[in-house]
């Protein structure tokens, strides 16, 4: 467990987003939607389903997905009112600048998730030349539409602890420097090298940090056994990443705000010979957060971090809902029931947190 360090008791937040989450689809959204919806108002959702969300017309689709899930869950009235699943599309070798101007012009597609083919969970379908990509990109400058990356190469000889930092060295750099004007938001940053180069960039650059990659680091992963629940991509890094993660997260800098990541697979998945990548935290991730702020006697930046940065990043106005998170522990659940009899075993399962939610 990450210390804590500071005194305060109770803490009231501007309602937070969460600004990269994966939902999933069909019979798990009964599980998914009620957890993101008890915390968040606007949630960027992931389009890497099966198949996967590459138009307008699969965008609205999959919303309405969630939005009638929402309705039959037992989520309270308020909380129904607020969610707002926010819908991306997921970039291919496909994908058009047709496409972009029609999603710009939905109301629904906040943005477009660029995965590199092969990069973590369904990514099958992700793009393969990045150069091929040019008036996708041009398009999306037009009408002002971010690009969000999964920032890791792929390339087989690349060993995996270094990945997101090639990444940076051999696409990102160039993407900035092609298309100066385009909004990009790097999601799950890992490494200091990331957090530095994110501070290098102009104000149209920025970054999300997950929980997980605040809290732990690969000892979390690899003493002692290998822990299934604590295997991400992109994989958790040495512990001096972690600590600079968590000072740019509770510097008050505007470039780095709040996005889970949370990632769903059953339990029986993820506890395999060749498990699944993805820590669920959705319905614990204010907690959790406010833990890894509190560590380092940070709270007074949660707020910023949760509930303002990534709204001023995208152009969007702050929630005026409030949430509290008060200083009394509260213990994991051990998992979830999720569908055709499984289970979701959430990050830190079982564990005691020291922070609440307030119901």
């Amino acid at each position: 467990m990450i210390p804590v360090t500071n005194s305060i008791k109770e803490l009231t937040l501007l309602q937070p987003d969460d600004w990269h989450i994966h939902l999933r689809d069909d019979q798990a959204l009964a599980t998914t939607v009620p957890h993101a919806a008890s915390s968040f108002n606007r949630v960027i959702c992931m389009p890497n389903l099966v198949p996967p969300v590459k138009n307008v017309n699969d965008a609205s689709a999959y919303r309405e997905r969630i939005l009638q899930q929402l309705q039959s869950s037992a989520v309270d009235s308020d909380r129904k009112a607020a969610f707002d699943p926010r819908m991306t599309l997921y970039l291919t070798d496909n994908t058009t600048a047709k496409d972009i101007e029609i999603a710009a012009q939905s109301g629904i597609v906040q943005a477009v998730k660029l995965y590199p083919a092969g990069a973590t969970t369904n990514s099958a379908d992700g793009v393969t030349d990045i150069n091929a990509c040019v008036a996708v990109f041009e398009a999306m400058e037009k009408y002002n539409l971010p690009l969000l990356l999964h920032g890791e190469v792929t390339h087989d000889h690349i060993d995996i602890f270094d990945r997101e930092k090639r990444f940076l060295e051999d696409i990102l750099g160039q993407i900035i420097a092609k298309f100066p004007a385009l909004k990009i938001v790097m999601e799950h940053i890992t490494t200091s090298d990331a957090a530095d180069f994110i501070l290098a960039q102009g104000n149209q650059v920025a970054a999300t940090i997950t929980p997980q990659h605040l809290m732990f680091n690969r000892n979390h992963l690899l003493l002692g056994g290998i822990k299934p629940h604590f295997y991400c991509l992109p994989i958790l890094k040495r512990e001096s990443h972690q600590k600079v993660l968590l000072d740019v997260a509770t510097s008050g800098s505007p470039k780095f705000f709040l996005g889970t990541d949370s990632a769903p697979h059953a339990t029986d998945q993820k506890e395999a010979a060749c498990g699944c990548a993805g820590c669920y935290s959705s319905s614990i991730a204010l907690p959790l957060y406010a833990t890894a702020f509190d560590s380092v006697g940070k709270l007074d930046k949660l707020e910023g971090f949760t509930s303002r940065f990534g709204p001023q990043f995208y152009g969007l106005p702050v929630n005026e809902t409030t949430v509290t998170l008060v200083n009394q522990p509260m213990q994991v659940p051990t998992n979830y029931p999720y569908f055709d009899g499984s289970t979701l075993t959430p990050l830190m399962a079982g564990e005691t947190l020291p922070w609440s939610l307030k119901l």
